[in-house]
């Protein structure tokens, strides 16, 4: 098997072996509207099947697996979003890495962009430890809920514009659903940054005319019904970014503080 079926007893998988499954983008879209409640949306998302390329992808690598990892079951689903129910704080980024998420079974766990965000998370009071190596490991998020524009872990980390628009429902649908408690959106990277702007207009939030560009620390005003939101773009923590210094500790502690201090 390349992947691990729903339902057999991987650390909170949120599936189950009769969780609907989409097959297509029709599938997600009718699939994420019925979903009434976040524990039946994530099950859903986490047994997708919608886009043929990123099931053989992800399969494949979790068949193949990466040399250090040989010897691990790797997860091979959609990585579903993950944290607190209503969260203050929600985290938004591209999509799971092949030997991270994909492996691991949640998002930014267990690859080097999520020690870097997790350990920040942590010294900022979002995460109860400073790692996140696998699902079960005890690691706990503070009001805080994090999840990927695409649930799939792409091929050169590059999902394809058909395949972000298939997954867009289950953002969308996520975002509507812990919208009445969050009060920041933490945008991790450019594409994060784009595809935040039409979730958020979707899921019924007030948004300015034109899109700001995105950029480390940039902050936009945005409302949920009486509620004042601020949605946060802070330069993902990727290898490559934080190798050429791009991206520090102390750049990734100051979004999190000022989201900690919006949030009290």
């Amino acid at each position: 098997m390349s992947y691990v079926p729903p339902g057999t007893g991987w650390p909170d998988d949120p599936a189950a072996p009769d969780t609907p499954v989409a097959h297509s983008a029709e599938g997600v879209r009718e699939l994420a509207a019925a979903s009434r409640t976040l524990g039946e949306l994530t099950a859903r998302e986490s047994v997708c099947r919608a886009c043929p390329r990123l099931v053989e992808w992800r399969e494949e690598v979790a068949t193949v697996r990466r040399r250090a990892f040989a010897e691990e079951t790797y997860w091979g689903r959609p990585v579903a979003g993950w944290g607190e129910e209503s969260p203050r704080l929600l985290i938004v980024g591209l999509a799971p890495a092949a030997h991270g998420g994909n492996r691991t079974g949640r998002i930014f766990t267990g690859d080097r962009s999520g020690d870097w965000l997790f350990a920040s998370l942590y010294r900022t009071g979002f995460a109860v430890q400073e790692t996140s190596v696998h699902a079960g490991d005890g690691q706990r998020l503070v009001g805080a809920r994090m999840l990927a524009s695409v649930r799939c872990a792409p091929p050169a980390n590059k999902p394809l514009p058909e395949e972000k628009a298939a997954c867009y429902p289950w953002l969308q649908r996520e975002i509507e659903l812990v919208a009445d408690s969050v009060r920041v959106v933490v945008a991790l990277g450019g594409y994060a940054w784009q595809a935040m702007w039409p979730a958020l207009k979707d899921a019924g939030y007030g948004l300015p005319r034109s899109r700001p560009p995105f950029g480390h620390g940039v902050e936009v005003p945005v409302a949920y019904g009486e509620s004042q939101v601020t949605l946060i773009g802070c330069y993902h923590p990727s290898q490559q970014n934080t190798f050429t210094g791009r991206v520090t500790a102390q750049m990734l502690d100051d979004i999190f503080h000022r989201a900690a201090n919006i949030v009290k």
